[in-house]
């Protein structure tokens, strides 16, 4: 799991749902779409210290710095390690919030053409980042 501590920066609620952003070394905004408000639950509040998760498997990767598509949640980077299996590749990015790992399969990696130091866009849609106290 990729984890992350940040404040909550922004809350936009709507009847029983939240998208909530959360600042990272005040550097990077992820948002996570939750099924709560701040009435409903007390960790919704701004500039509360949370934890951002997401599963390595939910990291996608672009070699486009600004690709025309609907994920806002984006990290930049530049790959450090592959690890490079059969059927699925580890990939390891260093960025501006620390390392940031994707699994995804050998054939993306081999097809992007990714290396080591390769810049890379890492992206995270709203609803598979998990927010914890």
């Amino acid at each position: 799991m990729n984890k992350f501590q940040g404040h909550i920066s922004e809350i936009n609620t709507r009847g029983n749902f939240s998208v909530i952003t959360v600042t990272v070394n005040n550097k990077i905004k992820l948002k996570s779409i939750v099924i709560d408000t701040p009435e409903s639950a007390t960790y919704i509040s701004s500039d509360r210290i949370v934890n951002v998760v997401f599963k390595e498997t939910e990291v996608i990767l672009s070699t486009d710095k600004l690709p025309a598509i609907s994920l806002l949640n984006r990290i930049p980077g530049t790959i450090s390690e592959i690890e490079a299996g059969e059927l699925l590749s580890r990939v390891v990015l260093c960025t501006d919030i620390g390392p940031v790992i994707s699994v995804i399969s050998t054939l993306a990696v081999y097809e992007l053409d990714l290396t080591v130091g390769c810049d890379i866009m890492a992206m995270i849609k709203l609803n598979e980042i998990i927010l914890s106290k």
